[in-house]
């Protein structure tokens, strides 16, 4: 008979699958406990709701990359004060690919995830992630302010939440970008590739000249 703690992981890695496929507003609970070959009081006893089990999932990765990624940016700034903002974006390369470790292809499952909490009506899961790992975002934010200080702060609000845009829509489509790649440019990249590839564009996105909206 399976342990507590191998049934709640079982859970998990069903849940965690199912909600970058189909995404959280399409998955049902009877459609995971299914995949995972539990019953239904197992995901009550453990999780509670559907809601915790969305914000469980996107725990597992949230609580090894926020933390590591704010130790990067740390040792960043402590060795310079003028940092150029492709260099800001560059240090989370690591801490992302770390992921894989934690997970088989737990880079771009935990994007898609994260992908999926924005575009899909989750406002929880905004809430949690704000609440319980917001001091990592601010350091993150202040990083990439002080790195393009002439953006004003309401257009860095914009600016930071198109870059996100990006590299979830990036992401949701990385194997079908780089078959193309492959049989159109004779290219050949894994999901590092990809990733350092739009840290350039997204750059130069958040630095850009800003223009008045009348124009």
């Amino acid at each position: 008979m399976a342990s507590r703690s191998d049934t709640k992981t079982r859970i998990l890695d069903a849940a965690e699958k199912l909600f970058a496929e189909r995404g959280f507003s399409e998955t049902s609970l009877r459609l995971i406990t299914s995949k995972a070959e539990v019953n239904l009081a197992s995901v009550n006893y453990h999780f509670g709701s559907k809601k915790e089990l969305i914000r469980a999932v996107l725990a597992r990765y949230l609580d090894v990359f926020m933390p590591q990624a704010t130790d990067e940016l740390k040792v960043l700034r402590a060795g310079s004060d003028n940092i150029p903002l492709q260099q800001v974006f560059s240090v989370l390369v690591n801490p992302l690919l770390q992921l894989n470790r934690l997970r088989p292809e737990g880079t771009t499952l935990f994007l898609q995830l994260l992908g999926r909490g924005y575009i899909e009506s989750q406002g929880h899961l905004r809430w949690f992630i704000t609440t319980h790992y917001g001091e990592h975002l601010q350091y993150f934010v202040d990083a990439v302010s002080a790195s393009a200080p002439e953006i004003p702060k309401a257009e860095m609000f914009w600016r930071l939440h198109f870059t996100l845009g990006t590299i979830v829509f990036t992401m949701a489509s990385a194997d079908a970008l780089m078959e193309i790649a492959a049989a159109d440019f004779n290219e050949q990249n894994d999901i590092e590739a990809v990733i350092r590839r739009v840290i350039p564009y997204m750059a130069a996105g958040v630095k850009a000249s800003q223009l008045s909206a009348d124009k």
